[in-house]
């Protein structure tokens, strides 16, 4: 079997100004790094074999933290993992994007990574890393909506509409060709 732990990356400045990020490369802010070493520190009284992060700024910065905890070279950057791209409403936030676009600035075409190209790359970039460490207990650091729609196609039927908090974690395990979700979203470390 092989274990996979995905994270989302700590809080940015963005985040706390309900701005989409998408593929702006972002750093973590002071609360982000306190929350790094709160998911670091938790899973220190782990196991880990490898740690893998998006190519974006705030995932490897929040990698880089849990790695030097765990005592593990951060094995690669995974640009299959970048958050959805955001096209035109990358930087914005709901008000602005009311302003410019209307309330119905969801149906429009604003140049928008797609729910299915998200969750083909996401699920494909998952599938190579446990092909390339069958048997092993894997951390990857990536975002929000690019691990929802990568779950939505490796573990169909889960649900996942609940958002991913900053460094949550959400535990998959693939045994007998199929993946099972052992846990999502979950944040104890950042609790007391």
């Amino acid at each position: 079997m092989t274990t996979i732990g995905l994270i989302r990356h700590g809080s940015t400045a963005w985040n706390k100004e309900g701005r989409i990020q998408g593929n702006t490369n972002n750093p973590l802010d002071e609360e982000g790094l306190r929350q790094a070493a709160a998911i670091a520190e938790r899973l220190s009284g782990e196991k880990w074999d490898y740690i893998y992060s998006s190519d974006l700024l705030r995932a490897v910065q929040t990698a880089e933290v849990i790695a030097a905890r765990l005592g593990l070279p951060l094995a690669g950057q995974l640009p299959g993992m970048r958050e959805m791209y955001g096209g035109m409403i990358e930087g914005t936030t709901e008000s602005e994007r009311v302003e410019r676009w209307g309330s119905e600035w969801r149906s429009m075409d604003l140049g928008l990574e797609s729910n299915e190209s998200g969750q083909l790359r996401g699920s494909q970039a998952i599938e190579e890393i446990t092909a390339r460490h069958p048997g092993k207990r894997i951390l990857v650091v990536s975002h929000g909506a690019i691990l929802r729609s990568s779950l939505r196609g490796l573990v169909p039927g889960l649900d996942v509409s609940k958002f991913l908090e900053n460094t949550s974690i959400t535990r998959i395990v693939k045994g007998d060709g199929a993946w099972t979700c052992e846990l999502y979203n979950c944040v104890e470390h950042m609790k007391g």
